[in-house]
């Protein structure tokens, strides 16, 4: 079975850096899984940061509506697949599917099913969203509920989880880093 690793954290807290690493120290065959979409010149540069960062030591999948698939697709191509990140995909799905939250709850399962199934180890990024005020307005509010329960689910499933502060990892499931 496959080893699933939960990275979460706040905003610039290393968490892409660390999952990064993970996978570099541990596999030969990488692939990133990036669901982020470059629409505006802010986040194109951001994303080019990161393809900066990994270098050319991952293949790279974009996807990001269909992440189940997009972690099936790995199969037989990868030792390790690292999704960079969930709470971005969920921001899509609220794009792409409106306030269909059915259809939110499908895609989520979908890929909830994709990790017990998963052929190859996952790192999975994450952000934790709930840590501050109430967001002023319902759409918000469903947002962050979602990542809430995306996280937590995720969390249940995984062998190792890790909560990235100012850098630091934080071990909350799992072994301690060698």
């Amino acid at each position: 079975m496959a080893e699933v690793t939960l990275i979460t954290g706040g905003a610039r807290s290393g968490k892409s850096a660390f999952a990064l690493e993970l996978a570099r120290r541990k596999y030969a065959r990488r692939t990133l899984i990036a669901t982020a979409v470059a629409l505006d010149e802010e986040m194109k540069a951001r994303i080019l940061r990161h393809k900066e960062e990994r270098g050319d030591t991952f293949h790279t999948i974009e996807e990001p509506v269909r992440l189940a698939q997009a972690v099936s697709s790995c199969a037989g191509q990868s030792d390790v697949a690292v999704v960079d990140c969930l709470t971005v995909w969920l921001g899509n799905l609220y794009h792409h599917c409106g306030e269909n939250e059915s259809s939110i709850e499908q895609h989520l399962n979908g890929f909830l099913s994709a990790l017990e199934n998963a052929p190859c180890d996952l790192v999975l990024v994450t952000n934790e969203v709930g840590w501050s005020i109430v967001p002023e307005n319902r759409l918000a509010r469903a947002f962050r509920d979602m990542a809430g329960r995306l996280n937590r689910e995720v969390a249940q499933r995984s062998r190792h989880v890790y909560l990235l502060c100012c850098g630091i990892p934080l071990v909350l499931k799992g072994a301690p880093l060698p």
